[in-house]
């Protein structure tokens, strides 16, 4: 298998340290928290099985992938947070509950197995099914049942995995013509009513996230990532976590750097993603984050660990970008969605109204 790399930044063998650095952190049950001791929860569970794959760590991503459906509740959602196995917060949350899709979807890109699909297809379809029963009248997704509210960047992600999921349908021929009616008024909502979501506008991800997960692309997607260019991009370092804090987090980086090779924006994409590299452990872990600009202090990293997702999407972006700038895997368009069906938006006053499963 061909490990990525991006000339100049990080070889395939700087990519297989960051894999076995994910993979000396997975618990025997195949879960992954994001730091030894920390929690899990499914969607950067998911993200880290991908990096894992991406890396060449297959056993370890499918031990990661199956253990998935082992903490799936009747409902079809996954609980927020889980800890040694045991459920510390039971909300739950809607973009962890979608994300298993896009996983999936990754791993058939990456090892074209039907049957590790199909061993796990009730799982997506039952999880999806529970995350569009959330969706509300102007098109976003609730973030829990319990927080009566939509998160941008939680339903940018669950656009996204509703079109995995929609291919996954497509391939083993189980269509799901709901999920391609919420997918349709969701891209609308991202693309159109924006102000309508959870105000998060201090967050970066609520910033470049609608690009990330495929609502807004072209021209537009350039458009609304110009006017907080300078917000979030501290050049040398990368992307703010908030845009009120000298925070620099790798994670945030990474999937800027990943919303701008969507955008065809390489040299951008390059630019940011290599600056994160500061963070890289000798390990091949990477820290979450910098604090900067203190005269006394100097550079600090903050908080003092190295966290899986960090690590994923790191190897993530590395895929990305190696499409253009070196080598890449066929999971290398997971984030671009070039594999992935077109949705047609429907506005919110369509009739075409998607049936509640609550």
């Amino acid at each position: 298998m061909t490990l990525p790399s991006v000339p100049g930044v990080l070889s395939a063998a700087d990519v297989r340290a960051t894999a076995a650095a994910i993979a000396a952190v997975q618990e025997p049950s195949g879960a992954i928290p994001w730091s030894p001791g920390e929690h899990v929860d499914i969607w950067n569970h998911v993200e880290a099985a991908m990096g894992l794959l991406v890396g060449g760590e297959v056993e370890a991503a499918e031990r990661a992938l199956t253990w998935v459906p082992t903490m799936q509740r009747p409902d079809g959602s996954w609980p927020m947070k889980i800890v040694n196995g045991e459920v510390e917060d039971a909300r739950g949350e809607t973009n962890c509950s979608a994300y298993f899709a896009v996983g999936l979807w990754h791993h058939w890109l990456i090892r074209k197995d039907r049957a590790f699909l199909e061993l796990h297809w009730d799982s997506i379809r039952r999880g999806l099914n529970w995350v569009v029963s959330l969706q509300v009248p102007f098109g976003g997704i609730q973030w829990t049942p319990v927080d009566e509210f939509c998160l941008l960047t939680a339903s940018s992600s669950v656009y996204q995995s509703l079109r995995a999921g929609i291919a996954l349908a497509e391939l083993l021929g189980d269509p799901q013509p709901e999920w391609e009616l919420a997918a349709g008024r969701l891209g609308h909502a991202l693309h159109h009513h924006r102000d309508q979501f959870a105000d998060k506008s201090r967050f970066s991800m609520d910033w470049y996230y609608p690009v990330l997960g495929g609502a807004v692309r072209g021209g537009a997607g350039l458009d609304l990532l110009a006017p907080r260019w300078s917000d979030f991009v501290t050049p040398g370092y990368g992307v703010r976590c908030v845009d009120d804090n000298p925070w620099v987090t790798g994670a945030e980086t990474c999937e800027l750097a990943m919303a701008l090779d969507a955008l065809d924006d390489h040299a951008r994409a390059r630019e940011v993603y290599a600056d994160m590299q500061r963070l890289r452990h000798e390990s091949g872990s990477y820290w979450t984050g910098v604090v900067y600009g203190d005269p006394d202090k100097g550079d600090v990293f903050w908080p003092v660990e190295q966290t899986t997702y960090t690590a994923a999407a790191v190897i993530l972006a590395t895929d990305a970008l190696g499409s253009t700038f070196g080598s890449a895997t066929a999971g290398a368009g997971i984030m671009r969605g070039d594999s992935l069906p077109a949705v047609p938006e429907l506005s919110v006053d369509c009739d075409c109204l998607v049936p509640s499963r609550r």
